[in-house]
């Protein structure tokens, strides 16, 4: 007798590149360490600002500056943070 499992059309959350993403959340863990869990969605004008802080980080990157000096960490794991606070005050503005 074979097992059975139902997941298609299910999330496959496989197929995130771990490395990355563990970048991206030692951004925001250095984040929250300094102004406090969860204190980015409370920002004024979140939009604008969380653009330009995305912005500046590409272009170091584009520049050729991997890693970010204030935090050792790579200037897209940064932009990768931006990204994330961007789509969710976006997707709060659709809910």
């Amino acid at each position: 007798m074979k097992g059975k499992k139902f997941d298609k059309g299910k999330l496959q959350w496989h197929l995130l590149p771990i490395r990355p993403l563990k970048q991206i959340v030692r951004v925001m863990q250095i984040g929250a360490d300094k102004y406090g869990p969860f204190d980015w969605q409370r920002l004024k004008d979140p939009e604008e600002r969380y653009y330009n802080a995305l912005l500046r980080h590409i272009f170091a990157w584009r520049e050729g500056e991997k890693l970010d000096p204030e935090t050792g960490i790579h200037h897209l794991a940064h932009a990768g943070a931006n990204i994330i606070f961007l789509l969710w005050f976006d997707n709060e503005k659709l809910s």
